[in-house]
């Protein structure tokens, strides 16, 4: 038996793998052999042939950032003329559409604008929970050190209770990138260390507040980089679940591709083939996280459906509206329809979930959708 079967079989003996045997396989071409071990470990969690999907939106209510991360299309500096902060009534618009379609979910990120006192966030998530009955899965780490910053000596605890008694109710894991301090200098020297983020999301926890995590490659990390990563995501999850808190944690993973187009960085683009090992290497790695997400806003609808044999038992969010990721070149426009169609595909049952995969819809073969609307995502 060769040292990658080992490790594989040692994960479907439900042994944990360490870090050394996670750069192994990172280290390893046999991408086949780990996208079936993921698949099975991902029917031990989910055994029915279901692959879920949120309805939701991303709003990016600005573009002002003063964080300046080299792989970054979309910000624009403080004082550009081409920097925004949408109106609030832009911003229930939004939500108002996103609910008329069956959307349950409000992703809403910006960048790490100065110019914002921490009471626009508290009293913009007021005012949506007064108008709207809907989940506002928002703000990244580094939005909520941003709001640290500026809260006039609040500490990050009394920040995120603020926060949620306000109306937010998770946290994306947007801007994790690469746990790793030696990558994140090169990337985004500006956005804070790797324990940073990791210390935002295990306040939320603490708090009662589940999150998401998320892996980003194709920075020229190291494979140790990334074993390293998961690593510590799989031990701030463990903190969580000794600890006895009242949240699951984090509720989901979800790997991607940078995108260099249009970014400051000059890289080869990331293949398939290089995603879906990861997506399997996070499953096999991760074994105390329920959910994996596909990623085919980076990967497109193929991809996507190629990765539910690869970990995932989720087809992420239907984002009405994405402008991050297609700023960098990189946009594919999917509508329900279509979403069942690859899920149905690749021989599984379609589910809308909310945000804490409950599911709240499924469809047979004989549903379609009623609402036709294109979503970017």
């Amino acid at each position: 038996m060769s040292s990658i079967d080992r490790i594989l079989q040692k994960a479907l003996d439900g042994q944990r793998i360490g870090l050394e045997e996670c750069i192994a396989l990172f280290e390893s071409d046999e991408i086949e052999k780990m996208g079936h071990t993921a698949d099975q470990i991902m029917k031990r969690w989910h055994p029915e042939p279901i692959t879920t999907f949120v309805v939701g939106r991303n709003i990016n209510y600005t573009n002002v950032c003063d964080v300046y991360c080299r792989f970054c299309a979309f910000y624009r500096p403080p004082g550009s003329e081409e920097g925004y902060v949408l109106p609030d009534e832009t911003i229930f618009q939004k939500i108002q559409e996103t609910i008329d379609v069956g959307g349950t979910e409000i992703l809403m990120q910006g960048g790490t604008n100065p110019n914002l006192p921490f009471t626009y966030y508290t009293d913009l998530l007021k005012a949506i929970k007064q108008r709207f009955d809907i989940q506002m899965h928002s703000f990244s780490p580094a939005e909520i050190m941003k709001m640290k910053e500026v809260s006039n000596g609040l500490t990050l605890e009394e920040v995120i209770r603020e926060l949620r008694d306000a109306g937010l109710d998770s946290l994306p894991g947007g801007g994790a990138e690469i746990l790793d301090d030696r990558t994140r200098r090169k990337i985004s020297r500006l956005k804070g260390s790797w324990r940073d983020w990791i210390e935002v999301m295990e306040t939320a926890h603490r708090l009662g507040m589940h999150t998401t995590a998320t892996m980003v490659i194709g920075f020229g990390e190291s494979m140790e980089e990334r074993a390293l990563h998961l690593i510590r995501v799989r031990d701030s999850q463990d903190k969580c679940i000794q600890q006895k808190l009242n949240t699951p944690g984090y509720l989901a993973f979800i790997p991607w591709t940078f995108q260099p187009e249009n970014t400051r960085i000059k890289a080869e683009k990331s293949t398939p083939e290089e995603y879906l090992k990861t997506l399997a290497i996070s499953r096999i790695t991760l074994d105390n996280i329920p959910n994996f997400q596909s990623s085919w806003v980076t990967m497109g609808p193929e991809i996507g459906k190629l990765s539910l044999q690869y970990g995932c038992n989720d087809f992420g969010s239907t984002m009405i509206e994405e402008n991050v990721v297609s700023a960098a070149g990189t946009t594919h426009k999917v509508n329900i329809g279509t979403i069942l169609k690859l899920i149905r595909e690749a021989g599984k049952i379609p589910a809308q979930r909310n945000t804490r995969y409950e599911i709240i819809k499924m469809f047979d073969e004989a549903d379609t959708v009623d609402k036709d609307f294109v979503m970017q995502n």
